[in-house]
C-alpha cells in the first residue's frame, strides 16, 4: 500500500495490533500514561507488540514521564519511537537513544509554530487539538487551515491527529496534506477496544490515491 503514513494508537489488545498491521498500518501505539482510559503498563508491551512484523513502527506514548519510566519501556527492546504529549523539553525527549514524536496542542498558528521550532530534534511533530488540562486524545478536530499552514512551514514529518475517523480521513488528507495521521478513538467501540471494520476503513481511505 502507498499513500499516507498511518498510526493506530491506544492499543490494548494484541488482536487489534495484529489487525492494524494486517490492514496496512505503518505504526501502532501503546499509551504508558496511567491516567488514560487506554493505559497499559510496560509489562504488557511484550504481549501486545512482540508478534508484530518488524516493518511496523512500535510507539510508546508518555505524558510528563520520569526518566526511569521511559527507560523501562526502551529496555524492552520493543519500542521504535517515543511519543511525548506533556511539557517535556526537547532535551528530555532526545536523551533515550530513540527517535521521538512531540505532540503540539494547537491553539493558533503563532503558538504552534513557535513550539514546533523548539523541537527541531523531533523525528515527527504531531498536531492535536488544544483543550485546557487535557494532554490529548480529545476525539475532536481543530482548524485544519492552521494545520495546513503548519505542514507547509515545517521541514519535519507532521502527523495530524484529533477527531479523525473513517468518514473524514479523505477530507483531512486532501485539506492538510500531512505526512501522516494518528487515530485512536475514531476507530473504537470503547476506549482501548478497536472496531476492526473502522480500522480497516480508515487505513484503506488513508492509503488510497
Amino acid at each position: 500500500m502507498s499513500g499516507i503514513w498511518i498510526k493506530i494508537c491506544g492499543i490494548t489488545r494484541a488482536e487489534d495490533a495484529e489487525a492494524a498491521a494486517k490492514f496496512g498500518a505503518d505504526a501502532v501505539g501503546v499509551v504508558l500514561f496511567p491516567e488514560s482510559p487506554r493505559a497499559i503498563d510496560v509489562k504488557q508491551c511484550a504481549t501486545l507488540l512482540s508478534g508484530l512484523p518488524s516493518s511496523i513502527v512500535k510507539v510508546a506514548l508518555f505524558v510528563d514521564p520520569t526518566i526511569e519510566m521511559v527507560q523501562s519501556a526502551v529496555a524492552t527492546g520493543l519500542i521504535d519511537l517515543l511519543q511525548f504529549h506533556g511539557n517535556e523539553t526537547a532535551e528530555f525527549c532526545q536523551q533515550f537513544g530513540l527517535p521521538y514524536m512531540k505532540a503540539i496542542r494547537v491553539q493558533n498558528y503563532q503558538q504552534a509554530s513557535k513550539e514546533m521550532n523548539e523541537y527541531a530534534s523531533a523525528e515527527y511533530i504531531l498536531l492535536d487539538r488544544y483543550q485546557n488540562n487535557v494532554p490529548g486524545g480529545t476525539g475532536k478536530t481543530f482548524d485544519w487551515d492552521v494545520a495546513k499552514d503548519l505542514v507547509v512551514e515545517s521541514c519535519q514529518k507532521v502527523v495530524l491527529a484529533g477527531g479523525l475517523n473513517p468518514d473524514n480521513v479523505v477530507q483531512a488528507k486532501a485539506k492538510v496534506r500531512p505526512f501522516g495521521m494518528d487515530v485512536s478513538s475514531g476507530v473504537e467501540q470503547s476506549p482501548g477496544v478497536k472496531e476492526l471494520d473502522k480500522v480497516r476503513s480508515f487505513i484503506e481511505a488513508g492509503k488510497r490515491g
